[in-house]
């Protein structure tokens, strides 16, 4: 098969390594047979999301979504429809808040995000740094990543990590964390959180397929590195937390 990606602003939201996330599912892809072809988009770039299989964008500062939202505003509602549709996407670190109903910045200034789902953020002063460890609905395993973030994400009604064990989530430690609905996975976990959750990886390959109207190839080599370095960062989270 022949799947289109479609990754939005590369330079401009691109801290902890977050392209590592359409490089590693385009690898995952390409090694069951499949040719991958990435078009990225910049601020003022033109793009035809219409038969993409898979939407992206990553990480940024606080600053860099909002002018990365100032640009993304016009593709709101061919976002919106592709995901009604079912098309898969990630948006990982900041680029989450985007897709909700508003973000409110430290001084008290808002701007309005695509509306996608009905959640609001609100940064404050202080940042929040730390390991993270929880569990989703998709799959038994755990979901490990780090969170730096400076606020929190009140009315996700469908979070990605319906339990965070360890860590901070969305309102804050302990809460659930990131946002799914139909093929859209949405979390502010870094580190990419594809790189370092094969589980994750394979789901949101899973979506690609679905949407074709095929499984995964029963047979599929797994990426050794990956799996021995999720088995290493669960076991120690686990450990460090007396679990």
């Amino acid at each position: 098969m022949e799947f289109r990606f479609i990754h939005f602003y590369p330079d401009l939201m691109s801290l902890y390594g977050s392209y590592a996330n359409t490089a590693v599912l385009k690898r995952y892809l390409e090694r069951l047979g499949n040719s991958v072809s990435l078009e990225t988009v910049r601020p003022g770039e033109e793009a035809d999301l219409s038969g993409a299989d898979f939407l992206f964008m990553g990480a940024g500062t606080e600053r860099a979504a909002r002018a990365a939202m100032e640009d993304f505003a016009r593709f709101g509602g061919a976002v919106k429809a592709a995901a009604e549709a079912g098309t898969a996407m990630l948006f990982a670190g900041t680029a989450m808040e985007l897709l909700g109903a508003s973000v409110t910045e430290a001084d008290g200034t808002s701007y309005a995000g695509i509306g996608l789902a009905g959640f609001s953020a609100v940064h404050g002063e202080k940042r929040m740094a730390e390991d993270v460890y929880g569990h989703t609905d998709l799959f038994p395993e755990a979901v490990v990543g780090f969170m730096n973030k400076c606020g929190a994400v009140t009315g996700v009604e469908t979070p990605l990590l319906t339990s965070v064990e360890f860590g901070i989530g969305n309102e804050g430690p302990g809460t659930p964390e990131g946002f799914h609905w139909k093929n859209v996975f949405a979390s502010e976990l870094t580190g990419p959180i594809l790189v370092k959750n094969p589980k994750l990886l394979e789901t949101v390959a899973a979506a690609l397929y679905a949407r074709r109207g095929e499984p995964l190839p029963e047979e599929r080599a797994a990426d050794s590195w990956a799996v021995q370095g999720y088995a290493v960062t669960e076991e120690q989270l686990r450990r460090r937390f007396g679990r």
